[in-house]
C-alpha cells in the first residue's frame, strides 16, 4: 500500500517511516496499520501520519517541531494581563 512517515509533534516516533499495511477506521477515526521490523504491527491515526490532514492546534501553528512566535507573544500579554488583574484584585 505505500509508507506513511509519523508527523504528529509529540508523537515519540515522529519523523520515523512505516510501511502501511491497510487502512481501517477504529471506533469512527481514519487509522492506519503500519509495520515495523523492530516493533511488529501497529494502529495509528492517519491525521497523525503524512497520508492525513492535521487539524489546527487551538491557533498554534506547528512547524518543524516548533510554535510560531506570534501566538505565543499573544499568550505572555494574555498571563500578564491576567496576572495584573489578580493583583489588583488583591490589593483591595
Amino acid at each position: 500500500m505505500g509508507w506513511a512517515t509519523i508527523t504528529h509533534p509529540f508523537h515519540p516516533l515522529r519523523g520515523q517511516r512505516f510501511e502501511v499495511l491497510k487502512p481501517r477506521q477504529v471506533a469512527g477515526t481514519e487509522t492506519l496499520i503500519v509495520r515495523d521490523g523492530e516493533r511488529g504491527s501497529f494502529s495509528i491515526a492517519r491525521d497523525w501520519t503524512d497520508w492525513g490532514t492535521p487539524e489546527p492546534s487551538a491557533g498554534l501553528t506547528v512547524s518543524a517541531g516548533k510554535l510560531a512566535l506570534e501566538p505565543l507573544v499573544e499568550l505572555v500579554a494574555l498571563i500578564t494581563v491576567l496576572q495584573n488583574r489578580t493583583l489588583e484584585h488583591l490589593d483591595e
